[in-house]
């Protein structure tokens, strides 16, 4: 599972990283903890990293059953995929939330190939 490990690390970064922008956007913004308003740009960034803690039960659990069941390189390249429409996803949005849906749409591709890439090893067995 070496490298579904690496992916899971990667989806972790990608978290981290929205994480981080949205921790700056609070500071650049004097937002103060615990308020969830302020100018467009901060909610911008506490959107992105909001949805992305959402998907990530849809992404780490069926990554490394698809692993266990399917294969290691199967599942690192749909944790991979997920990975770059997260970040698609943010980039979009940071610009204009209307430019978020390839993202999306490459994201939740991903968790679907996982899934399906899981279903697949069971019947297989």
């Amino acid at each position: 599972m070496f490298f579904t490990a690496w992916a899971t690390l990667a989806v972790l970064g990608v978290y981290f990283w929205t994480g981080v922008n949205a921790g700056r956007a609070r500071i650049r913004h004097a937002v103060p903890a615990p308020l969830m308003e302020g100018p467009e740009e901060f909610l911008r960034c506490q959107r992105v990293q909001a949805n992305t803690l959402e998907q990530l039960p849809l992404v780490l659990a069926p990554l490394w059953l698809c692993a266990f069941y399917l294969g290691d390189l199967w599942a690192a390249a749909g944790g991979l995929l997920w990975c770059l429409g997260r970040i698609a996803y943010a980039l979009g949005y940071y610009r204009d939330p209307a430019k978020r849906e390839l993202g999306f749409i490459t994201g939740m591709l991903a968790c679907a190939l996982l899934i399906g890439g899981t279903v697949w090893g069971l019947l297989l067995r």
